[in-house]
């Protein structure tokens, strides 16, 4: 009786799941519609620019943070970078209108099924716009995939600013338990960590991408502002640079770059 009922729980439980997935795979869908037809209206003045990224990155976070509870990491991937996508930037250039519609025109592909839920992110995600503050038609965009974590500001802005500079594609997370998903799912090429975090240092999460099988091969680099004979600093492994925030940090983020066979 005892196994039977476990077996019809579970059973219960991933209908739910499955139910849940549905209802929020048509609504997003909705949602994206919307949000598609809103863009159109400010390519054409009939909306501020304002107004329309204000509601794009509202959709967005809605969409990954649904998208996280169901498991369904690909909308969560995407929808993560449509979010990030005008971060930091005053004014939208020219391409952004094309960028937000190749944003929503990719996600409504995976949530309508012409791209399978379980697709490889870290392909897809290389084939997204680079971020509107990259100047496309002055640098030549890379196929070379940085993830900083860091919290969103000033700081993020101008390490984010250094690595288009050089051609690189940049995403920003802000939350380094996020950050290991993210890892995991999108295998960036380079992981550069704030060293001071909310909750999880960017320590500790240095330390925790070089223990695990899965992200052990990443290379990472720290930024901090702590002196070099720290004896936190001490816990880094050997081979992730250390990149010092003040004077010295375009010199330490271009030995890094260099270290790790970036440039």
């Amino acid at each position: 009786m005892t196994d039977r009922l476990a077996r019809d729980a579970g059973g219960a439980v991933d209908e739910i799941v499955a139910e849940m997935r549905r209802g929020f795979l048509d609504e997003a869908g909705e949602l994206l519609r919307r949000l598609e037809l809103l863009v159109e209206d400010a390519r054409h003045g009939r909306v501020t620019a304002a107004d329309m990224i204000h509601e794009v990155r509202r959709g967005a976070m809605r969409l990954r943070g649904e998208a996280a509870n169901l498991g369904l990491g690909l909308v969560g991937a995407v929808a993560a970078r449509l979010e990030d996508y005008p971060a930091g930037v005053k004014h939208l250039p020219p391409r952004a209108f094309d960028d937000l519609e190749a944003f929503i025109e990719t996600l409504l592909d995976i949530v309508e099924g012409r791209i399978p839920l379980d697709g490889e992110a870290a392909r897809l995600v290389r084939k997204l716009p680079p971020k509107a503050g990259f100047s496309v038609g002055d640098i030549e965009v890379r196929d070379v995939e940085v993830l900083l974590v860091m919290p969103y500001g000033t700081a993020a802005h101008f390490v984010e600013r250094e690595l288009q500079q050089c051609g690189y594609r940049t995403h920003t997370v802000a939350n380094t338990f996020d950050a290991v998903a993210v890892v995991v799912r999108t295998k960036p090429d380079l992981v550069i960590v704030g060293a001071v975090m909310p909750e999880l240092s960017g320590i500790d999460l240095v330390i925790g991408l070089h223990s695990m099988p899965a992200t052990r091969n990443t290379p990472t680099a720290l930024i901090t502002s702590l002196p070099p004979d720290d004896d936190y600093l001490k816990l880094i492994p050997k081979d992730v640079p250390i990149i010092h925030k003040g004077p010295q940090f375009g010199d330490d983020l271009a030995e890094a770059l260099d270290r790790l066979f970036l440039i």
